[in-house]
């Protein structure tokens, strides 16, 4: 037993020590649950538990590397026998070794979602099915409820959701095609483990006895699913089970994706001697934050009771800014940051900005690059990452580097030029074998012609089999004399939008987006203004790098997308500031949080409005997840105006914010420093808050 220790609180030394039978623990937001987790595990093994008697299962590859890499400093052991895995890479462990038993191979392949709709495409052809306007991204998401069970066909399940019997026939052709190709989908990867245990309790029973110390970090996200595969291995019935479930209801946020955070109910049921042990002692935030965040979710009422508490000081005051618009919010962001960074010597990744929808991405990071402030993005697409945007900035990266083979890749036939896939196969081919890029093999292939004996006269003496077909010929000379007619002019000095704009109107990008969306021609639209949004951003780039005396051609362009866009979250300091969903903050934490866009109909939702009680629930308890992210300051921004296609409409703040107790906030215009007075910060917060009565 591991005695008292200074790294740990009474409750975590509890749960670290307590190894035997079932365990429930419940941890509060920033309560440790990473500490207590690779101290049991250590514990385990200072005990004489073996490696392999050991699973650990939690919800993202990252996590499981930083558990194990935890671990090996914790403890100086290699940790080579020691199971730490996603639910979905332990089934890929099971099924390697178990698979043929169900009539597969063991070298099988893992469809990605790409993958999967190409075959359920492929299936409704074969079933006479397929049409224009045939949603394959709602299929998969059909066909995936149907192999996890949350749907039964012909029937409509507890939330609304039918399974049209329509798509029966396509569905088993597409379950008879993956077993053709000897491939899996995601869902086989929880689906098959069970079928192997609930068909042949010889294998079942061999994985009992393997693991007998069984450990489950984030247990509130668990599907149906994923909780039946567990107890199937922890076999409440059959034994006494070592079983260690840790999560917190309160942070359960993934419905949409099928987490049922009434496992914890399920789990007490089906163990009902299981020890419940509660972490509730905050090592995150101030004591304002957290009575903010215990405030709000205490409206909640299907939640286990607890109350988050801190040791920290009290710290600075909530701040909620009421800005005029999505640019104001967005410029307040940046300039917020910029002060910070210099005035409390912060560095980039001191700072997250939470938003609830990807469609608030763009101002703010339209703002971040005009203040160049480096950033990622995480959660959602960014506006540099939107298929049209990637295409635009590709066909620039082309005319400044043709050696440039990814992308090259994504725009040599986009829009279409008739290039196919045996003329693309034979350019990559030709690559290769002489070593240049896939801009060269196609100017050398496009020369190529054939004689009436079917050889090549041509000086690069390419084989017949190089040499593509006359119709990839002429859209690969098309291609080329484009790239090579743009380049000249686009390293002329000056006005670089207007060479984007002439470049997108030269492919007929607004045709090919019509072409691509012939149902929906609204969607086209929108597309094509996030190009006249970037040609926008690029104008005033230009204007101010001008007035600055800096360089403003492609080069530098493209440079400062790359710097202040990438992903690394390296910049001068070593660091990034995190722009990302509220859903991709979850397990983060940062010492400067902004909540974006905390307005009625993003958060909640506006589509949760329209459901039940539950999903307001779970709308609150993202909202608490956001708050609990903080460290020492938290902003919250709620627009009084926001726009939608080319008129402003009137916002409402969220209600979750008439939640949080009015001392805890200071209120202010964007441009105004927040109110000091207790009294005067709660009667403005008053005075604003009734704008949500009077709509009532």
């Amino acid at each position: 037993m591991l005695k008292a220790n200074n790294d740990l609180n009474d409750p975590q030394l509890k749960a670290v020590n307590t190894l035997n039978g079932a365990v429930l623990i419940i941890a509060g937001a920033g309560s440790g649950k990473t500490r207590v987790i690779t101290y049991r595990i250590a514990n385990m093994l200072e005990q004489g538990i073996p490696q392999a008697a050991i699973l650990a299962l939690t919800f993202t590859n990252k996590a499981a590397r930083e558990m194990i890499g935890r671990l090996r400093e914790l403890t100086g052991r290699k940790l080579q026998n020691l199971t730490a895995s996603t639910f979905h890479a332990f089934g890929v462990r099971i099924l390697r070794e178990e698979i043929e038993t169900l009539g597969y191979r063991k070298n099988f392949s893992i469809y990605d979602s790409t993958d999967k709709i190409e075959l359920i495409k492929e299936s409704l052809r074969e079933c006479k099915l397929y049409g224009e306007k045939t949603d394959l991204y709602k299929l998969e998401q059909l066909f995936s409820n149907i192999k996890i069970g949350r749907l039964q066909w012909g029937l409509e399940n507890d939330t609304g959701l039918f399974a049209d019997d329509l798509w029966k026939p396509a569905y088993e052709e597409y379950q008879r095609s993956l077993k053709v190709f000897n491939a899996l989908d995601f869902d086989d990867l929880l689906t098959l483990p069970i079928m192997l245990f609930n068909e042949y309790p010889e294998i079942l029973e061999k994985y009992q006895r393997r693991y007998r110390y069984i450990l489950v970090d984030e247990f509130q996200d668990t599907s149906l699913i994923q909780y039946n595969l567990l107890r199937l291995l922890a076999n409440p019935e059959g034994r006494k089970s070592n079983i260690c479930v840790v999560g917190d209801d309160d942070q359960s946020i993934y419905s949409w994706r099928g987490a049922n955070y009434l496992n914890l109910k399920l789990f007490e049921n089906d163990f009902p001697d299981a020890m419940e042990i509660k972490l509730e002692q905050n090592y995150r935030s101030t004591s304002t934050i957290l009575d903010a965040a215990n405030g709000l979710i205490s409206h909640n009422t299907n939640r286990k009771g607890k109350t988050l508490w801190s040791g920290k000081t009290e710290g600075k005051p909530i701040e909620l800014i009421i800005p005029k618009s999505e640019n104001d919010e967005a410029e307040f962001i940046a300039g917020t940051i910029k002060k910070l960074r210099f005035s409390e010597h912060r560095s980039h990744d001191h700072f997250g900005i939470l938003v609830r929808t990807n469609n608030q991405f763009d101002c703010i990071e339209e703002a971040l690059l005009a203040n160049n402030i480096p950033y990622r993005v995480s959660g959602g697409t960014s506006f540099f990452d939107r298929k049209e945007i990637r295409d635009i900035l590709s066909y620039l990266r082309i005319i400044a580097n043709q050696n440039d083979d990814v992308n090259l890749m994504r725009i040599v036939n986009t829009p279409r030029r008739g290039i196919g896939k045996a003329g693309i196969l034979s350019a990559s081919d030709y690559a290769k074998k002489n070593n240049t890029s896939l801009f060269e093999a196609f100017y050398r292939m496009s020369f190529a012609k054939k004689t009436k004996h079917d050889e090549q006269e041509t000086l690069f003496q390419l084989t017949p089999e190089q040499a593509i077909e006359k119709k990839s010929r002429s859209g690969a000379d098309e291609f080329i004399e484009l790239i090579q007619g743009f380049k000249d002019d686009f390293f002329n000095t000056g006005n670089l939008s207007g060479k984007v704009r002439n470049l997108v109107n030269k492919i007929d990008y607004w045709s090919y987006l019509v072409s691509e969306f012939s149902k929906d021609e609204q969607k086209a639209r929108w597309k094509f203004s996030n190009i006249e949004y970037l040609i926008k951003m690029i104008e005033d780039w230009e204007k101010q790098a001008e007035e600055d005396g800096q360089d403003s051609g492609l080069y530098a362009y493209l440079n400062r997308i790359s710097l202040l866009t990438r992903t690394d979250g390296e910049d001068d300091d070593g660091k990034s500031v995190s722009l990302m969903t509220i859903h991709a903050s979850k397990g983060l934490e940062f010492p400067v949080v902004f909540i974006a866009g905390a307005e009625e109909g993003y958060i909640p939702h506006e589509r949760s409005l329209e459901e039940s009680e539950s999903a307001i629930e779970e709308e609150r308890r993202l909202f608490y997840v956001a708050i609990t992210r903080a460290k020492d300051k938290l902003y919250i921004s709620s627009c009084q105006k926001r726009q939608r296609r080319d008129t402003y409409i009137d916002r409402l703040p969220s209600p979750f914010i008439t939640e949080i107790p009015s001392h805890l906030i200071e209120v202010r215009e964007k441009d105004e420093e927040p109110i000091d007075d207790p009294e005067a910060a709660s009667a403005s917060l008053e005075r604003m808050l009734a704008r949500l009565e009077a709509r009532a």
